[in-house]
C-alpha cells in the first residue's frame, strides 16, 4: 500500500475528508477525483476563507476552475502536504491548531503565514507565500 492510499483511508476515518466534502457542497463547488486519492473541489462560491485554495482532509477547495489548479502543480503539491497534516493531527483538530498557528505567526511578524509551521512544512514557496 502506498502512503497516499493510507492517507485517503485515515482522513476518511478521522472525518476530515467528509467535512471537506460538506464544505465543498455548501460552497456549491464541483467535486471531482484528483491524483493520489485527492478530491478537487472547484468553483467554490463562498468568500471564506480568503485563499486561492484551501484543504480540509483530502479535499482541495478553490474558487477557481479545474484548469487553474491543473496548471499550478506546485500549488497542488502544497495543498496535498496539508492532507498529510490532517493525518498527523488526527483530523479536525488540525483546523484549531492551524488557526492558533496563524495567530502565533501574526504576533511574530504581522503575517499569518510566514511563521505558521503548517505553511512552512507545506512549503511557503510552493504555496505562493514567498
Amino acid at each position: 500500500m502506498q502512503w497516499w492510499q493510507a492517507r485517503r483511508v485515515l482522513n476518511l476515518v478521522n472525518g476530515s475528508t467528509l467535512v471537506g466534502l460538506g464544505i465543498a457542497a455548501v460552497g456549491r463547488a464541483q467535486v471531482a477525483p484528483g491524483p493520489r486519492g485527492l478530491w478537487l473541489a472547484t468553483g467554490y462560491r463562498l468568500g471564506f476563507p480568503i485563499a486561492s485554495a484551501f484543504t480540509v482532509g483530502n479535499v482541495i477547495i478553490t474558487a477557481s476552475s479545474p484548469g487553474w489548479l491543473a496548471s499550478r502543480p506546485r500549488t497542488l503539491r502544497h495543498e496535498e502536504r496539508h492532507t498529510d497534516q490532517y493525518v498527523a493531527c488526527l483530523g479536525l483538530p488540525m483546523i484549531g491548531l492551524y488557526v492558533a498557528a496563524m495567530g502565533w505567526s501574526y504576533l511574530r511578524c504581522r503575517n499569518p503565514f510566514l511563521h505558521n509551521p503548517f505553511e512552512r512544512l507545506a512549503g511557503l514557496e510552493d504555496g505562493g507565500y514567498l
